[in-house]
């Protein structure tokens, strides 16, 4: 492996530990008295977060002249791309047909997302809805950059291909431990289907877009659930 790739993997997992110990404790504690700030604080660093591994990964890759295919960052092609278009429109029409059950239903539920806390992250009103879809979406490309393109390729020469794939599944599931046991389960559970969506279509592009419909998906369900008045909660206008 390669000193600059051990230096970027640190990196990654420095950056969980800053994540959960300081920037996810620090939302916590903030958000008892001002949630509204605190999320958009929240979002606002792990975008920057993101970016930045991303950013720097790319670097690494180009340093040593490495060619994108080898990091999956490329277009699927032949029936490769049909199957992949078509697992990404089923799961829109998935939460689009649960969107649409939950904005028609007279009900009042409640979100459960796996902590308790996880339930203060989702958007409350259509200005904190448009910065969850930028978060989505910034999700959706970094973290597949960072956990199925560069950790398995970095790891694959050392490990082999299904302990590289073992490997990223575990890191992204743990990147995820502000949700606690179940989420974390959850979220290990959605990275084993990317990651087999990664290396069966060869391309890292599919699983992009599937990333980032699934957050933008449970975005939209919990936005429609807080929304709406809850009993005991004081729900603000949406803006």
């Amino acid at each position: 492996m390669a000193r600059f790739d051990v230096l970027y993997l640190a990196l990654i997992g420095i950056a969980a530990v800053v994540d959960h110990f300081v920037i996810w404790r620090g939302f916590v504690r903030r958000s008892p008295a001002d949630p509204a700030r605190a999320r958009t604080v929240l979002w606002t660093r792990w975008m920057t977060v993101l970016w930045t591994l991303t950013a720097a990964g790319a670097w690494v890759w180009r340093h040593d002249a490495r060619p994108w295919e080898l990091l999956r960052l490329v277009p699927p092609h032949g029936w490769r791309l049909w199957v992949a278009v078509t697992l990404v429109l089923v799961l829109i029409l998935t939460y689009m047909r649960r969107v649409i059950r939950i904005a028609q239903s007279t009900r009042v539920r409640r979100v459960k997302m796996g902590h308790p806390n996880v339930e203060r992250l989702v958007p409350h009103d259509s200005r904190e809805l448009r910065w969850w879809i930028a978060l989505s979406c910034s999700a959706g490309f970094c973290e597949e950059f960072i956990f199925r393109g560069f950790l398995i390729a970095a790891v694959e020469p050392a490990v082999g291909l299904g302990g590289a794939a073992a490997l990223s599944i575990v890191a992204f599931g743990a990147a995820h431990a502000y949700q606690g046991v179940r989420g974390v389960v959850s979220t290990g559970a959605v990275g084993t289907i990317l990651t087999f969506v990664v290396l069966a279509s060869g391309s890292l592009l599919p699983a992009m877009v599937m990333h980032a419909v699934i957050d933008i998906g449970e975005g939209l369900v919990g936005w429609l659930v807080m929304r709406r008045p809850q009993p005991g909660l004081k729900n603000r206008d949406d803006a």
